[in-house]
């Protein structure tokens, strides 16, 4: 039962960063699914892959984790790349292609 802590990355549904500034804990699945034949549903008997904890800082989840034995991989995030962005980009000469509707 390894757990991975990291930060989960930004809803592509919405523009704001909410939610992503805590860590996440997860398990890592022991067993594979299985598809049910009666219904075609797929299940798994491992109850661990339900279980989501949320932690303010890294090491808060690096700490939960040595305390209770629990191996873990931490996953750091990938730093963004702030790009300057200007409404007066999309009319500018350096464009590569010409701006029309």
């Amino acid at each position: 039962m390894t757990a991975r802590i990291f930060k989960p990355a930004k809803n592509a549904m919405q523009s704001g960063w909410a939610k992503t500034k805590s860590w996440q804990l997860d398990y890592e699945p022991e067993q594979p699914r299985v598809i049910e034949p009666l219904m075609g549903w797929t299940s798994s008997a491992d109850m661990k892959q339900q279980v989501t904890l949320h932690f303010d800082t890294k090491e808060e989840a690096v700490a939960y984790c040595e305390r209770e034995g629990i191996p873990y991989q931490v996953l750091e995030p990938k730093e963004l790349q702030p790009r300057a962005k200007a409404y007066a980009d999309n009319f500018a000469f350096r464009r590569v292609e010409p701006w029309t509707h």
